[in-house]
């Protein structure tokens, strides 16, 4: 649990650097780059939580 906490937080850490790179330099590439680190950090996360909803449940 601890590390699925911490592999998050720095998965957020690296979107919100990307978000200040594009900040900074205007450039699309770290727009891009920090969306799909989100995406993919919100999916993980949902299989997460599903996970531990079917182990409650059985």
């Amino acid at each position: 649990m601890l590390i699925f906490r911490w592999a998050v937080m720095l998965l957020l850490l690296a979107a919100a650097v990307s978000f200040a790179f594009f900040a900074a330099t205007g450039q699309q590439h770290y727009k891009r780059f920090g969306l799909v680190i989100v995406k993919w950090t919100i999916i993980a996360a949902f299989m997460f939580f599903a996970v531990l909803v079917l182990e409650r449940l059985a």
